[in-house]
């Protein structure tokens, strides 16, 4: 199961708030902000989905990830690889070296990442 677009945004100001109650996500959002029963409904839906949960401290609900970030995002990118790249993590490699517009310090970043890895194995 993944995430919409939206609440992934969402998600996203909770993973870096790590724990949260629904003002503190709103004040998360830049001007201008969603409607309070906007973010309710993101968030139910992302309860409903198993991605959060929350306690209740009266009325109050204070919301936190049930998945980490790292985890979903490789989930995502490894679903990338099989579904646009033949499973092919070195199609993928060739694919994002040549079509974005990565600098010559920043390719040569990926490749110490990459030796470090290879020297890791």
């Amino acid at each position: 199961m993944q995430l919409s677009k939206t609440e992934e945004d969402l998600m996203n100001y909770l993973w870096k708030l790590e724990k949260a109650f629904m003002k503190d996500l709103l004040d998360a959002y830049p001007d201008p902000k969603p409607a309070t029963t906007t973010v309710a409904t993101l968030l139910k839906r992302m309860t409903d989905k198993g991605f959060i949960a929350y306690k209740l401290f009266g009325k109050s609900r204070e919301y936190y990830p049930l998945v980490k970030k790292k985890d979903y995002f490789s989930k995502h990118v490894n679903g990338l690889i099989k579904n646009f790249f033949n499973d092919s993590a070195s199609q993928f490699a060739s694919f994002f070296t040549k079509e974005t517009s990565l600098t010559k310090e920043e390719l040569e970043d990926l490749r110490k990442i990459i030796d470090n890895e290879i020297k890791n194995k």
